[in-house]
């Protein structure tokens, strides 16, 4: 990996580059049956909110659209739409990755060990199970980190204008920030790092993990293929982890990941010659 991407105006195709990485790392047979269990759950969340965004659309639309701003409905009822559709969507992926939580955090250490051949301890299913409540206390700080900020992206909804034109835009943004970090958190939260490092950390590569999110989220919202979307968001942010962040935090236990770090300044070479050399 060129350390040309790491340039800010460059981060965005790194973003790419990992999304897609994650998707050849998918298919590697080795990972196939970490993706049949979030394949059921996603699809019994999504059958289920389905019908709810579809019974509740049209009560929705007339509490968010002002009587007087009817006159523009043409323009405003797609925008508040796509507001709500983004809603949907979050409870949708907070409740299918609360639950995937134990699964997914075990996918990140096999990716993890795939690309390094450094295992990060006990990897059994009864290692999991005993490391579950911590696992869950991690996916309960981050909706306490999200649910509060939408809360006053759905207030500030029912302002007149800005609610229906900017609001659903800034929805979506920081829905894709939102998705980085849920999906960058598995690995780091495997090396016990605090949340609030791992969000010091990727705010350092904004644009690469933006773009990461953003990607993820627009493929979580096409049928059939969102069904996937969950495993392969896990192992490409693992790579991301791994390729620019895992040699500074495993050396530096307290202190906070700076861009400026010449640690991080690797080429593509390292990442695909571990691969290469374990295939």
């Amino acid at each position: 990996m060129s350390s040309v991407f790491l340039k800010p105006q460059n981060q965005a195709g790194l973003g790419f580059h990992y999304f897609i990485y994650g998707w050849k790392l998918l298919l590697q047979r080795q990972f196939l049956p970490f993706v049949l269990f979030p394949i059921v759950i996603n699809t019994v969340l999504m059958v289920g909110l389905i019908w709810a965004f579809f019974a509740n659309i049209g009560g929705l639309l007339a509490l968010l659209l002002p009587t007087w701003l009817e006159w523009i409905s043409f323009i405003l009822i797609p925008l508040i739409f796509l507001m709500i559709l983004v809603g949907f969507y979050f409870a949708f992926t907070t409740l299918a990755n609360f639950v995937a939580a134990p699964f997914n955090g075990l996918l990140a250490e096999k990716v993890e060990l795939q690309l390094t051949g450094e295992p990060l301890g006990d990897m059994s299913f009864g290692a999991m199970l005993k490391d579950l409540p911590r696992m869950l206390k991690r996916e309960w700080k981050k909706m306490m980190y999200s649910i509060p900020r939408l809360i006053v992206l759905f207030v500030l909804g029912f302002l007149p204008v800005v609610g229906q034109t900017i609001v659903p835009i800034l929805t979506f943004m920081f829905g894709a920030w939102l998705i980085a970090i849920q999906y960058c958190d598995y690995p780091f939260d495997n090396h016990k790092i605090t949340f609030q490092r791992m969000r010091n950390a990727l705010a350092q590569y904004r644009t690469l993990n933006f773009t990461f999110g953003t990607l993820v989220s627009l493929f979580m919202m096409i049928p059939v293929v969102n069904l996937v979307v969950m495993p392969v968001a896990v192992c490409g942010a693992t790579a991301l982890w791994v390729n620019e962040y895992r040699h500074f935090f495993l050396n530096n236990q307290t202190g906070e990941f700076s861009r400026a770090d010449d640690t991080f300044k690797r080429s593509e070479a390292l990442l695909s010659t571990e691969v290469k050399k374990r295939n």
